[in-house]
């Protein structure tokens, strides 16, 4: 009788820890997280231009990547239940004070499912002083497919991308692809001409 219980017991647990799993899985899927089996970036993107995009502000207003054209731009994949990203943003905050002035454009892009208020919310938090934009799994996949988050492009002035990082990284290895990005390129270059906005069929 009490290895029966206990056999139920454990039958329980398991069951419970697949349903969890499918649950995480499942959602992950719908927030575009989830580029397939494979954990890695699809190919590097370094040296290439960078797709171009039309994603939503908050605040409802449409940004093209090609608005900031001669800008170096720092491009991060983000979401809210992040906690990784939540340790550098506060570091894109600082260097889009210091290097602002230079020509440099802090974009964040949330992958996530919350609403436009607690994005906001979280952001206001943490003091985001640039532009966060609604995400698409169109825009993660041109970029190559998103392996986790945070993963971060570095685009310079020309529109090509001159670094990539996935996952927490430091704040010095930032920094230094922020450096590059504005040394990359002139500010009278085109950025990105493919575009990336167009969700699924």
């Amino acid at each position: 009788m009490r290895n029966a219980i206990v056999l139920t017991v454990v039958a329980l647990i398991v069951a419970a820890m697949i349903f969890s799993a499918s649950r995480k899985s499942r959602s992950a899927e719908n927030s575009g997280l989830v580029q397939g089996q494979d954990a890695g970036l699809q190919g590097d993107l370094k040296g290439k231009v960078a797709p171009n995009f039309e994603l939503t502000t908050l605040d409802g207003k449409k940004m093209k990547l090609s608005d900031l054209k001669g800008k170096a731009v720092v491009l991060d994949f983000w979401a809210t239940w992040c906690v990784p990203c939540k340790i550098e943003m506060p570091w894109f905050v600082e260097l889009q004070n210091q290097y602002g002035p230079q020509g440099l454009a802090v974009i964040g892009v949330a992958m996530d499912d919350s609403s436009n208020e607690e994005i906001a919310k979280f952001a206001k938090e943490l003091g985001v002083n640039y532009p966060i934009l609604r995400g698409k799994e169109a825009v993660g996949e041109a970029y190559g497919g998103l392996p986790g988050l945070p993963t971060t492009f570095f685009i310079g002035r020309d529109g090509k991308i001159v670094d990539q990082d996935a996952g927490l990284v430091s704040r010095k290895v930032i920094e230094e692809n922020i450096k590059t990005a504005l040394a990359q390129g002139s500010p009278t270059e085109a950025v990105a001409s493919t575009d990336a906005s167009q969700e699924k069929k």
